[in-house]
Formats: C-alpha cells, sequence, structure tokens
C-alpha cells in the first residue's frame, strides 16, 4: 500500500471512530407516542458520576419544528440530548421548554443557545434563576466539579407563560400552562393535543419522592386541576411514564399525608423539628429518596401552615 493510501485508510478509520463516538454521546430515548421522545432520569441525587442525569426530558417532533421539553442537569447532558434530536430529525428546534427552574432541568440549556431557538418559561422564571442561579453554579461545582459545571450557562426564557400559550409545530398544538406555587412558584405544563401526552415536570412524581420548593396547599389544588386535562399518559419529572391520571394518586396521598400530619403537630404544639422528624413517616416505604428529602418537605410545609 502506498503512503498516500495508507493516510487515506487511517483517515478514514479516524472518521469511523468520531463518528462512533458521537453515536455513543447521543442520549438514549423511547419514542412513548409518534413523535414523542423521552429520556428518562436516574432516580437519583445530582453527581459527578450520574452527571446530573436524573430528570426525565424529551422533545417533540411537528411537522415543521421541534420542541424540546427540559435539557437536564449539565451542558454535557444537554449536548447528548441534542444529539439524539440530530439523530432522529434535521427540522429546527424552535423551542426549548423549561418546566421550571431546577439545576437537574435547565442546566443543557447552553447546548440549545445557537440556532435562534426561543427558550420559554413560566413568567416567574427569569427571576427565579436570577435569584438562584449563581447559587445553583457553586453548589454543584462543589458537588460535581468544575468540568461538568463550568460550561453551564444560566438561560432565562424570552418567551413567558402566564396563564396559557399555544405553540404550533406544524399540524402539531402544544399547549402550555403556567401554574400557581406548587412543586416550585414557576411551574409549567405541556400538552400535546396530536398525542394525548402531558409533560408536568416536577408538579409529578413517581418512585421519586416528591421534593416541594413551592406550597403544598397550591400543589394539592393544583392536582385537582392536572387531573382534568384529558391526556392518556404522562411524563414526569422524575419516574417511569405511566397512565393518566392514575399517576397522580401516590403523590396526593403523600401530600395529603404530610400536610395532615404537619397540621396535626402544629395544633398539638410540636416544635418544626418534630415534623421534620414524624411528619409522613408511614410513607418512607413507598418512596425513594425519602431520607434526602421528607425532612425538608415536612419544615417547608410546617412552616407554610404555621399561622393558617
Amino acid at each position: 500500500m502506498s503512503r498516500i493510501a495508507r493516510i487515506i485508510a487511517a483517515l478514514s478509520l479516524l472518521g469511523t471512530v468520531t463518528l462512533a463516538q458521537a453515536g455513543a454521546a447521543e442520549l438514549p430515548v423511547s419514542e412513548v407516542a409518534t413523535g414523542i421522545f423521552v429520556h428518562s432520569g436516574a432516580i437519583a441525587l445530582m453527581t459527578r458520576e450520574n452527571e446530573g442525569d436524573i430528570a426525565n426530558v424529551g422533545f417533540i417532533v411537528g411537522d415543521a419544528a421541534v420542541a424540546v421539553i427540559d435539557t437536564g442537569g449539565s451542558f454535557h447532558e444537554g449536548e447528548a440530548l441534542l444529539a439524539a434530536v440530530r439523530a432522529r430529525t434535521n427540522k429546527p428546534i424552535r423551542y426549548v421548554i423549561n418546566t421550571h427552574g431546577h439545576p437537574d432541568h435547565v442546566f443543557g440549556n447552553a447546548a440549545f443557545a445557537a440556532g435562534g431557538t426561543s427558550f420559554v418559561g413560566h413568567s416567574k422564571l427569569p427571576q427565579a434563576l436570577a435569584t438562584r442561579g449563581p447559587y445553583y453554579l457553586d453548589n454543584f461545582r462543589r458537588i460535581m466539579g468544575s468540568e461538568l459545571i463550568d460550561p453551564v450557562k444560566i438561560i432565562a426564557p424570552t418567551l413567558l407563560v402566564s396563564d396559557t400559550m399555544t405553540l404550533d409545530l406544524g399540524a402539531r398544538r402544544l399547549i402550555l400552562r403556567a401554574w400557581r406555587a406548587g412543586h416550585s412558584d414557576c411551574d409549567v405544563t405541556v400538552y400535546d393535543e396530536a398525542s394525548k401526552t402531558l409533560f408536568t415536570g416536577d408538579l409529578v412524581f413517581l418512585r421519586h419522592i416528591p421534593v416541594m420548593d413551592g406550597s403544598i396547599r397550591g400543589w394539592l389544588e393544583t392536582l385537582k386541576e392536572l387531573e382534568a386535562i384529558p391526556a392518556q399518559r404522562v411524563i414526569p419529572g422524575h419516574g417511569p411514564v405511566s397512565d393518566w391520571p392514575a399517576a397522580l394518586a401516590d403523590e396526593r396521598r403523600y401530600l395529603s399525608t404530610l400536610l395532615s400530619d404537619v397540621r396535626a403537630l402544629n395544633k398539638s404544639g410540636e416544635p418544626i423539628r418534630a415534623a421534620a422528624e414524624k411528619a409522613a413517616a408511614e410513607e418512607r416505604a413507598r418512596w425513594e429518596l425519602f431520607g434526602d428529602y421528607n425532612a425538608r418537605n415536612a419544615t417547608a410545609a410546617f412552616s407554610e401552615i404555621e399561622w393558617e
């Protein structure tokens, strides 16, 4: 073989390796309905080892364009999600919709910043990110390391949802709704009319214990309204894709138990630390990560109802 031929062969092999590596970087997704792709995150805390890949993320493909629903817990995950989109369609990514402002859902945003994509979120999300974004970056830099967090950029939405909004992907309408404070103070849901699929973000948890950063009373009120959405399946923020509205049963029971317990403890004059130790204790065996979040939920709920 001539020297030139050897060089060409080597370059061809390098190209094959590069393509294989690019394929390996693609985030695994499942098509749960026609044009609806979902990646299920691990039920875990964000760590260096899992690169923040703990939330459910996905995308919806219409006739003319694509909408991405949340982007993951690191820039690396966002890049892998982008690769998954591009492996399935070359249609423009017109929207990135953030269901709320927690790091595991927004830290991948920067991977989608080029190409004229509009970022969409609750009208309160820009302020939430401005207030908490620097803290999130500092905290997770310590937890996950600079290599993973330094590429992360806090990107606030410019297309804001204050009530409801319809986005058209081409023969595919998405109905977005902004909610009262519940899981957080900036929750948005996305309902795809064509497939009757509902993306709830962290307004719905399955297997992973619900995490409260807003209002327990508001969250329970929201569940009543969510239940009326005529979906067939739900993509929760954490946990498996499930039938709707049956998927709400476990979360409603947990939140109702937690609220009832903290009210009883408050009425009997117990201090807030008793709520952290005792509230919703009967739910422990039913949820993963119970020990990581229940005391925090109970403390927040106790503070909310202390003067009601």
